[in-house]
């Protein structure tokens, strides 16, 4: 597993499972099966209503908890100073973890620098290794930045792909020090990516997947992925496209297909942020 290093100091998997949208059961397994296929990052969030079965899964593999770098998220309606500091409670209790590697203000709503703060005390009291941010624009990451208190988020999770390279992003967080992480980074599946026949040729040429050739791309950048799958041999295969390297031709080549399109909505679409604010999470802790 090749690793990057964050602007703090701490080491993080370029590849990892992201379990949104999974059941508990399927969460658990997933995670139990990706741990015992040589998994380390394992990315999961408030949000996804799973993170009780992700502790059991990492609980279920038998792998020990400081071999795993552990990813979790915080909701829009848990920002502010004293909501931050409860959830994060929460979600140590959920994960059934005495500390988190790498946690994340989901989305750029709500007070987030009340959330920033306590996260900053959390992180000063080693209770969190590192903090970043998911799904921020460039200027909502530089005013963070510069009043937030003075510690740069580590990590920016957001959605990249073939078809939305991000590389004025790219450009603006590595210059920052800010490390990017890929969510979606087969973009569901949208105008069968998976059929594409450049990264067919790509792929058949090295008898690799075009999933494989997908990861290798995002990870050669020095971006995290974190694709999901419940499927054992494709979890095999993702954690396999460590096994080769493309070349600068080849990036060159992938970089032309960029379409600066997204799947999903825009986080700066008034209504999507309604909808996503107006969400309240209930938990059985």
């Amino acid at each position: 597993m090749e690793m990057i290093t964050l602007n703090n100091g701490i080491e993080m998997p370029l590849l990892g499972l992201g379990v949104l949208r999974t059941t508990a059961d399927e969460t658990e397994e997933m995670v139990k099966t990706a741990l015992l296929n040589d998994y380390r990052l394992i990315d999961t969030a408030a949000g996804y209503m799973n993170e009780k079965a992700v502790g059991k899964g990492i609980k279920a593999s038998g792998i020990p908890r400081k071999e795993i770098f552990l990813t979790s998220k915080l909701w829009i309606t848990d920002t502010g100073y004293e909501n931050t500091l409860k959830a994060f409670e929460r979600t140590l209790k959920l994960l059934d973890t005495n500390y988190l590697d790498l946690w994340l203000i989901h989305q750029p709503y709500g007070d987030v620098f009340g959330s920033w703060k306590a996260m900053n005390e959390l992180l000063d009291k080693k209770l969190i290794r590192a903090i970043g941010v998911s799904n921020f624009y460039e200027d909502q990451l530089m005013n963070l930045i510069c009043n937030g208190g003075g510690v740069v988020p580590a990590v920016n999770q957001i959605e990249t792909h073939i078809y939305k390279q991000n590389r004025k992003e790219l450009e603006f967080m590595t210059q920052e020090g800010i490390t990017m992480e890929a969510w979606s980074p087969f973009a569901s599946g949208i105008e069968n990516v998976f059929e594409n026949e450049i990264l067919m040729d790509m792929a058949t040429k090295r008898n690799v997947s075009v999933s494989q050739i997908i990861l290798r791309w995002l990870t050669q950048r020095g971006i995290i992925a974190i694709p999901k799958t419940t499927h054992v041999n494709r979890m095999i295969e993702n954690i396999n496209s460590f096994d080769f390297k493309l070349t600068d031709s080849d990036m060159e080549i992938i970089s032309q297909l960029n379409k600066d399109h997204s799947v999903y909505p825009s986080h700066r679409d008034p209504e999507f942020i309604k909808m996503l604010s107006q969400q309240k999470l209930t938990f059985e802790v």
